[in-house]
């Protein structure tokens, strides 16, 4: 098979490591888990649907428990490393991103960034805080004899109400993801087009 002299050829580059990916993927379907298991404890006509509450319990718990593995094994990837480093990085070209988002200016030109963008940045520094809060209040929820009623009665107040501010944001981040098909091939397959990668991101090398 050959190709016409006019038939255009996409370059890919390297965005993903195997590691970063599976990372990614455990961490989503853990926090999938959480969500639909919380969904089924607190909503009235899921819990009917579905019943088993004991068994509901016990998988939302060890999956929250869980959450934070995919993190600690990823570790140990020096690439994925690298990419945490790009991630708790925040410069001028950040700032302007997000000035340019909130004023909803799609130009490339106005939205500097590099690897990851402001707005990537944002959400991975409040998603891994988010998760410590949920883990925490959850474990005083749990060892219900280890804690004074007060801790309890708080923890429980934090856990419901942040699971909620979770599900919203997840269903945000999720609909920017569907929103940019190349960003998805990324992190289903390890790379992207280059020029993809020199419009939404122009300031990363690869």
């Amino acid at each position: 098979m050959t190709l016409r002299a006019d038939t255009p050829v996409t370059i890919r580059v390297r965005r993903f490591t195997r590691a970063a990916r599976w990372v990614h993927r455990t961490t989503a379907v853990l926090m999938g888990v959480c969500v639909v298991t919380a969904a089924c404890l607190y909503v009235p006509q899921l819990a009917e649907l579905v019943g088993r509450r004991e068994l509901v319990v016990r998988v939302h718990e060890w999956a929250g428990l869980a959450l934070p593995v995919p993190v600690l094994a990823g570790l140990a990837s020096r690439a994925f490393r690298t990419d945490l480093r790009f991630l708790n990085r925040f410069g001028p070209h950040d700032r302007r991103w997000l000035r340019a988002a909130l004023r909803r200016d799609r130009r490339p030109a106005a939205r500097p960034a590099g690897k990851f963008n402001a707005g990537q940045k944002v959400y991975a520094a409040w998603i891994a805080g988010a998760t410590l809060v949920m883990l925490g209040t959850g474990l005083i929820m749990w060892f219900t004899h280890l804690t004074p009623l007060m801790w309890r009665t708080s923890a429980t107040f934090v856990h419901d109400w942040l699971a909620l501010t979770i599900g919203i944001v997840l269903a945000g981040h999720i609909g920017m993801a569907l929103g940019d098909p190349e960003a998805r091939r990324g992190m289903r397959t390890g790379s992207v087009s280059r020029e993809w990668a020199e419009r939404e991101h122009r300031l990363w090398r690869p």
